[in-house]
């Protein structure tokens, strides 16, 4: 263990402590900087004796997430003490009651949410993971700042986490990307969500992660010159105009060029929009600012073609989180379209620092701001949450990165609506009981059916009648969490009436057959019948949907080795052995191996992902089909390594026998005669590869095809591809599942 030189890092930590104050976004008052001295001395006598696995005094860490609360976030002094004291009634012996009587209720309170989110109990039959985030965004509504530092937490967390292992790497990256980088994009935090997905994309693909990384390098001197070149033509124009402003140029996120080439299915080269400009301009009141933004767009449209279908007005129309700009499109030279982003000082400190910047602004807009409905509307949920911790944080979800279109009431009053919304969700936008007595509605003066979608302009109107009630069939009406939330709850209460009569005849349907009815019974049963909570059980006896004779069946398979199995298996926490290599995979790679003991297993590979020997894969325990067998990059592995981290098995492949595997690929190009014959030769006696379909048709000179093959392994199907991409007239191939 290295020698730690105790004065140098006193000498760090002061100086880390005075950049802080340094840093911070508000002016802090002299009260202000003894409020944060005397939290910063707490955080270090708390802390004196704790390391990072690092081997840095851990001190480091609380004063790290202050400064990114002071700097990036932009809170005051209240937070800062916070945020120093994170860590303090978690891992020492001070209590919130001591933090309270140190400082003040208010303190303390932001203290005890940061504790509250740091402990997790474990409860059977529920993702851990989900109820962590329920208990988090059950803070949210009492006060924003909780969730805000936790998001600075997790943000260092991201930023130092090369000491650890890598499954763990992958799981916090996974959980990051699942929940943070949204709950950052909808409170505004822009800046901290494109860190938040870009260290998550480094941890989950890191391969990917660095191959983006050396091309944005590899490119970088010919956009910086191609960027210079706009400025300095827009810089004169408004120049000439007497506009105050500063221009930046803009790299895309690494992550938004990973999600825009896969779901776009184009290389890095093929992403036209990877750079955008920032025309940030200085208005002396709120007055003149709309005119100005006009007036830039005006200059810029004077030089540059813009696309009209990329007009992005929120200076008119702010999104629910706040943020105002015009965005817009412009044929740049060479041919290449350039998103420019014209924005104000004002707005630009909004963008940047969301939650506080807007208070800073506050006085200055009397409307009721869009992240204060969403925080009561968020209160509303929350008060009325389902008893499955899962079901409540996809439905947060839904939100959380949906884009917005604006629709009007009848009245001419606009409404923020995600996109996608029905005419059924603006009802309950509205309020609550129009919603649920919602009998019909009209779009722009037509009777429209209630799933209706809405697109930006529409007017609503809601008919409604005191006779109607919601059905189940609504739930498929809605996209907006806020509404299903108001559904469920009706749907619910009529529901938990028949699952109390239905558990009454399921006790007795077992006595009958010689069991009791217990919480272990409870839990067989909805595991067999796939259902998901013990009230759906309940629920299909008490309205007859479940027979005499599945219960027998039931009965039957009871004593299943599989069930003990699978008991025993849930129970272990996923690991890595220290000694993990990865071997390079051949053709005889080709037999899925389990655990650290290598363990062969009974195994399902995943339809959504199609996994073959070489891929880089994980297992995933069902809950009705065993071990189910995912690629690392699988579109749903986010999501599972998230919220389900105690379900999730190292797999590996080894060489054993010479099994064969389908595999689906996708090819466009240009068409030319001759074009089968020419992949079959290549196929078939150049790869030795036995094609089981292919298909080709052509359309005016272009052709789509599909080619299903059986390959052994990763290997032989990358060397494949590649010979396919060389046979003449083919410009795009890619494994379809």
């Amino acid at each position: 263990m290295p020698v730690i030189d105790i004065e140098a890092e006193n000498k760090a930590i002061a100086k880390e402590y005075k950049e802080l104050l340094r840093i911070s976004y508000q002016t802090l008052s002299s009260d202000d900087k003894k409020l944060i001295r005397k939290a910063f001395d707490v955080a270090v006598d708390a802390h004196k004796d704790q390391r990072r696995k690092s081997g840095e005094a851990y001190i480091f860490h609380p004063i790290a997430v202050a400064k990114i609360v002071a700097s990036e976030i932009g809170l005051g002094a209240t937070s800062i003490a916070a945020a120093l004291m994170h860590d303090v009634v978690e891992d020492t012996d001070i209590s919130v009651e001591d933090i309270e009587k140190m400082f003040n209720p208010k303190i303390a309170k932001i203290v005890e949410g940061l504790t509250k989110i740091a402990k997790v109990k474990t409860e059977q039959d529920i993702s851990l993971q989900a109820e962590n985030f329920r208990k988090m965004l059950l803070t949210l509504h009492e006060d924003v700042r909780v969730i805000l530092i936790k998001i600075a937490d997790r943000l260092h967390n991201m930023q130092t986490m090369e000491s650890m292992v890598d499954y763990k790497q992958a799981k916090i990256a996974s959980e990051t990307l699942y929940i943070y980088a949204p709950l950052a994009h909808r409170l505004g935090l822009y800046n901290i969500k494109t860190q938040l997905e870009d260290l998550g994309l480094k941890y989950t693909e890191p391969d990917v992660f660095n191959d983006i990384v050396s091309k944005i390098k590899e490119t970088k001197v010919e956009q910086d010159i191609y960027i210079k070149s706009i400025s300095d033509i827009l810089s004169k124009s408004l120049n000439d105009e007497n506009v105050e402003f500063v221009i930046k140029g803009r790299p895309k996120s690494i992550y938004s060029i990973r999600r825009k080439m896969r779901v776009q299915n184009v290389t890095f080269e093929e992403v036209y929009d990877k750079f955008a400009l920032r025309i940030i301009y200085k208005s002396d009141n709120l007055h003149d600012e709309k005119f100005l933004a006009w007036k830039i767009y005006s200059v810029v449209t004077d030089h540059y073609r813009p696309s009209p279908s990329r007009l992005r007005d929120w200076i008119s129309s702010p999104k629910s989180t706040g943020y105002e700009a015009l965005h817009i499109t412009v044929m740049g030279p060479k041919g290449r379209w350039v998103e420019i982003q014209i924005r104000s000082e004002r707005m630009d400190e909004i963008a940047e620092k969301g939650y506080a910047a807007h208070y800073k602004y506050k006085n200055a807009d009397s409307e009721e701001h869009g992240l204060e409905i969403w925080l009561n509307q968020l209160k509303e949920a929350l008060e009325n949450q389902t008893s499955n911790a899962v079901d409540f944080v996809e439905d947060f979800k839904l939100n959380l990165y949906a884009k917005e279109i604006y629709v009007f009431t009848p009245k001419g009053d606009i409404k923020s609506l995600p996109k996608g919304a029905t005419a059924l969700d603006f009802a309950f936008s509205i309020h609550t009981d129009i919603g649920l007595h919602t009998r019909g509605t009209k779009v722009n003066g037509k009777l429209v059916p209630l799933n209706h979608t809405l697109n930006s302009g529409d007017q609503v109107e809601v008919i409604t009648s005191i006779n109607q009630k919601p059905t189940s069939q609504w739930l498929e009406f809605v996209s907006t969490s806020r509404a299903r939330t108001k559904i469920k709850n009706v749907l619910n209460e009529n529901a938990r009436r028949i699952a109390e009569d239905g558990k009454e005849i399921l006790t007795r349907k077992l006595r009958h057959l010689k069991i009791t009815l217990n919480e272990s019974v409870v839990n067989e049963l909805v595991s067999y019948f796939k259902l998901q909570t013990s009230q759906d059980l309940f629920y299909r006896f008490g309205i007859g949907a479940i027979e005499n004779q599945q219960l027998k069946d039931f009965v039957a398979q009871k004593s299943n080795s599989f069930v003990n199995f699978f008991k025993k298996t849930i129970k272990r926490t996923p690991s890595q052995p220290e000694n993990f290599v990865k071997k390079d995979v051949n053709q005889k790679y080709d037999l899925l191996v389990f655990g650290k003991n290598q363990e062969k297993l009974d195994y399902k590979l995943a339809s959504c992902c199609n996994p073959i020997p070489g891929d880089d894969v994980f297992g995933f325990l069902t809950i009705n089909e065993g071990i189910k067998v995912h690629r690392k990059d699988c579109p749903n592995a986010i999501s599972m390594q998230s919220n389900y981290a105690y379900r999730i098995m190292q797999a590996q492949w080894i060489d054993s026998s010479k099994e064969e595997f389908k595999v689906g690929l996708e090819i466009t190009g240009l068409d030319s005669f001759g074009l089968a014959n020419e992949l079959t030769k290549v196929i078939s006696n150049q790869m030795h590869v036995n094609i089981q379909s292919l298909s080709l048709n052509g359309d005016a000179g272009v052709f789509t095809g599909n080619i299903t093959v059986i390959v052994q392994n990763n290997s032989v199907l990358k060397k494949l591809i590649d010979s396919i991409k060389k046979v003449d007239g083919v410009d795009k191939i890619k494994r379809i599942n």
